[in-house]
């Protein structure tokens, strides 16, 4: 969650809508210094094991990639503020595919970053697909063949090649839907079951569904 009094926090709630677990001191804004002191979260990923992938920093002082384990304890911390390898300008979505890689949308460095799972460390990124606009959201389809990445200013979803084991090379645009002005997708999601897309889009203020062919 984002700013506010009840802002910068993460929270866990039951299939029924019960509050489990805050994350983080609500409204306090972090200093990039304590793990669990968020600034502006953007988004989460669970893996299927319950270990807790977070990019803090839409906007604020924390631009980072946290790994928590199921017990929301710090595996290991990624990213500070700046442009370098492994920096990030807003890192505002993550996911994780089967190789034990993490793929972050460094939007405002225009790029993808990708690291171990295990250790957090630097495997590679890709900008050459990102030039017109950064990447808001990735997800990979339900066969882990593609990546699909929302850029928001241009209404565009990017349709990737996933890589496959080994070197992260540089990015294949495989294929765009270029979706209405103004609609503004700005997350991702995929049901992995049925391969659905599931696109939200802040412009249009709804949330458009894509079913594969």
């Amino acid at each position: 969650l984002n700013s506010g009094k009840y802002g910068h926090t993460v929270k866990q709630y039951s299939p029924s809508g019960k509050l489990m677990q805050i994350l983080g001191t609500p409204g306090n804004a972090g200093s990039s210094l304590i793990p669990l002191q968020f600034d502006q979260p953007a988004e989460i990923f669970v893996e299927e094991s319950g270990d807790i992938y977070v990019v803090d920093g839409d906007g604020g002082m924390n631009n980072r990639l946290l790994k928590l384990s199921n017990d929301y304890k710090e595996i290991w911390l990624a990213g500070t503020n700046g442009t370098g390898i492994g920096q990030f300008k807003i890192p505002h979505s993550v996911t994780v595919d089967p190789f034990g890689r993490v793929w972050v949308a460094d939007r405002d460095n225009k790029r993808i970053q990708v690291f171990d799972k295990v250790t957090g460390e630097w495997l590679g990124s890709w900008s050459s697909c990102f030039s017109e606009d950064g990447p808001y959201s990735v997800r990979f389809t339900a066969n882990y063949k593609y990546l699909i990445v929302a850029q928001l200013n241009i209404n565009r979803l990017a349709i990737l090649a996933a890589p496959p084991v080994g070197s992260i090379g540089d990015c294949v645009m495989v294929n765009t839907v270029q979706l209405a002005d103004e609609t503004k997708p700005h997350l991702v999601d995929v049901d992995m079951k049925s391969g659905a897309v599931y696109v939200a889009e802040i412009g249009a203020q709804q949330v458009q569904k894509y079913i594969p062919l």
